[in-house]
């Protein structure tokens, strides 16, 4: 009966007829199809040899709804599990059975749906992800290590015990946490790539088989590095990375640096460019609920999250969907490697840590569970004995807790570091960028390819001109400089800057809240005035240093910053505030918009990496991938390495700066000319 109803299936869509019906019919089929052969595999009435023919038929009628389902977009969503079952697949199911003589159970007249969190987003299937299930219709669980056993509270079954693991650490005392790290290991890092000491710690314990994190160590100390291998060393692959929008373009950056024989994919919007045999899916937040069927069915063997503080409230939907895809890969993975990456674990008080621990899968709900239960009940403490706090505080800490800061491992960092942050340009201000550089990149063609016409045919060369290119980039730099109106190189670095500006500030932000005071670099005005605008939208206090402000309100804002612990960011001017300033109070300084020189750069960086700080200085420059920003970019960190640096305003620092915009230029010409 179910191949005489494929079959007609399969003959109505090659006529082209694909009709609400059709849907239907084929989903009963895929219902059906999927019954019986768990029904065949169950049966112990039969012997294998009739099994075995019973399964190659279905596989058989299963090969034949798959040829069906590549024909039509819409039939081969309905393979999916997620796949919404309309009452008419249900109802039409039920008379296929009864058709066949199999009776139906009361309870299967309305099956449950699937519990999943609550999401008011519509889900979402890329064809990518579609394709690999495909390949592999019938995943099982990964079963190669044995599931760790459920411990049942015995001494403390009837002890409440959530609250007291938080108040122990409200009680330490100042004592570290962090667990016990084997010594370090190079074993997994790429040829060409270093590692440092306290990183290589952190994925020896992984390769020795720990397999939870909460990665706590300051921002700057390469949480992104040695989360990446510690997959590689526990073999957590496919691996899942639920990041914020503004470092999801970063992880893609580091994953290939890091890892370059993994590929990788980033979900953006609803997945239409994923790829769904990637070793790596890049997911952020906020598209988290309209991915989560397919995410949660395709198999990984490991998740990570970045700025886990993120998911600190357990009652919004961005904590559900990621608590909900944790369970998922606990329940299909025996020992999966979960990490929860943040600087800032702890922001308003200690239950914050909750969702954390539960995203490990240290506690549920109400209590702990798996080792860290187990840890408890061997202590032989209860909440009521003396040290139990102490004790049940480092149980936790040996669950996975690594927490480093930057003054502990100085002798690890360089003193002064440069950290790019690649961000994508979504939206309308993305698109128009673009296509501002690509008007530029055609002019300069046109420009180009008329100079060529105009020369003799016996001086024409193959390739491309590059001292031809100079003088066309030399001339479009020059016309840029006199010019009121129109794009340029200048009106496009500054385009890049605002569209940047409220992701760098929210960067900012973030700092700030996790590791102290930041200062913020701007070269324009509305740059500055924008990243204002999102630290007041979110509550942190700023200071503001610009050009056209008197000495004495200059002063005040500085002071303010310097001496008041509630002043969190200082907004400057690259070329105002560059130089003469005294900033060490912050050891993070955030790059909004590039200079055009590497010196100018270094000035900046210097207001707070000087005599009297204490703190090794990181930088983090704020980059528009696929821009003319990452050019520059790129051109600054080929120019740092050639020259000395130079004196503030000296002629050399300006030669550099237009050499910069030149290679710039010269750069987009010969990539528009292929």
């Amino acid at each position: 009966m179910l191949a005489q109803t494929v079959r007609d299936v399969e003959a109505a869509v090659r006529k082209g007829r694909v009709t609400p019906s059709v849907r239907t019919t084929f989903q009963a089929v895929t219902l059906m199809l999927r019954d019986e052969r768990t029904r065949v595999q169950a049966d112990t009435t039969v012997t294998d040899r009739k099994r075995d023919e019973q399964l190659k038929r279905l596989d058989g009628i299963a090969a034949i709804l798959v040829r069906i389902a590549v024909r039509d977009a819409g039939l081969l969503a309905l393979l999916s599990d997620d796949a919404n079952v309309s009452d008419g697949a249900r109802s039409l199911k039920r008379d296929l059975q009864r058709a066949a003589g199999i009776e139906t159970a009361a309870e299967e007249e309305a099956p449950p749906p699937r519990q999943v969190a609550a999401t008011t987003e519509r889900q979402v299937v890329p064809q990518s992800v579609t394709s690999r299930q495909l390949a592999n219709p019938f995943l099982a669980p990964d079963v190669s290590t044995p599931r760790p056993e459920q411990v049942r509270p015995r001494r403390l079954a009837s002890w409440e015990l959530i609250g007291p693991l938080l108040s122990s650490f409200e009680r330490a005392g100042g004592a570290p946490a962090c667990m016990t790290l084997p010594g370090p290991t190079a074993r997994f890092t790429p040829l060409g790539q270093e590692l440092m000491p306290h990183q290589g710690r952190l994925v020896a314990a992984a390769a020795a088989g720990h397999r939870t994190f909460l990665l706590a160590d300051e921002p700057g100390l390469g949480k992104t590095a040695q989360a990446l291998l510690a997959a590689e060393a526990a073999d957590a692959y496919p691996l899942l990375v639920v990041v914020p929008n503004v470092v999801k373009t970063n992880w893609a950056r580091e994953a290939a640096r890091w890892l370059p024989h993994r590929a990788a994919t980033v979900v953006h919007g609803d997945g239409d460019t994923v790829d769904g045999f990637a070793d790596i899916v890049i997911v952020n937040y906020d598209v988290l609920d309209r991915h989560l069927g397919w995410l949660g069915d395709l198999g990984f063997r490991g998740m990570v999250v970045d700025e886990a503080h993120f998911i600190k409230n357990k009652t919004s939907q961005r904590s559900r969907n990621v608590l909900t895809l944790s369970q998922r890969v606990r329940n299909r993975t025996a020992r999966p490697l979960l990490m929860a990456l943040t600087g800032t674990p702890l922001i308003n008080d200690i239950d914050d840590f909750r969702a954390i621990w539960q995203f490990l899968g240290w506690i549920d709900d109400t209590r702990p569970i798996g080792d860290l239960m187990a840890a408890l009940e061997n202590s032989g403490l209860t909440p009521a004995d003396p040290g139990f706090h102490s004790t049940a505080r480092q149980c936790v800490i040996d669950m996975g807790i690594v927490r480093r800061r930057k003054v502990d491992v100085a002798a690890d960092i360089p003193a002064r570091r440069i950290a790019d942050l690649h961000v994508e340009l979504d939206g309308a201000a993305g698109r128009s960028i673009r296509a501002a550089e690509r008007d530029l990149a055609e002019r300069m063609v046109r420009q180009y390819r008329t100079a060529l016409e105009a020369r003799p045919t016996s001086s024409s060369a193959d390739g491309v001109d590059l001292d031809l290119a100079h003088r066309i980039a030399r001339a479009e730099l020059k016309q840029a400089k006199s010019a009121k109106t129109g794009d340029n190189v200048f009106t496009m670095m500054r385009r890049i800057g605002l569209a940047k500006a409220a992701l760098a500030a929210d960067y900012a932000a973030q700092l700030a809240r996790s590791a102290g005071k930041v200062v913020f670099f701007a070269k324009h005005i509305d740059v500055m005035d924008a990243a204002e605008d999102t630290f007041a939208r979110q509550e942190v206090r700023y200071s503001s240093i610009r050009g056209d402000q008197t000495p004495t309100v200059r002063q005040r804002n500085i002071d303010a910053f310097v001496n008041d612990p509630d002043v969190a960011v200082a907004v400057c001017s690259l070329t105002a505030a560059g130089v003469g300033l005294n900033l060490q109070v912050a050891s993070n300084v955030v790059l909004a918009e590039l200079s055009w020189t590497d010196a100018e750069q270094t000035q900046a960086i210097d207001r707070s990496h000087r005599i009297g700080q204490t703190e090794p200085v990181t930088a983090w420059r704020i980059i528009a991938a696929q821009t003319l920003d990452a050019r520059i970019s790129e051109l600054i960190g080929s120019k740092a390495g050639l020259a000395a640096r130079a004196l503030d305003g000296s002629d050399e620092e300006e030669t550099a700066g237009v050499d910069v915009q030149v290679e710039a230029l010269v750069a987009l010409l010969v990539d528009a000319l292929g």
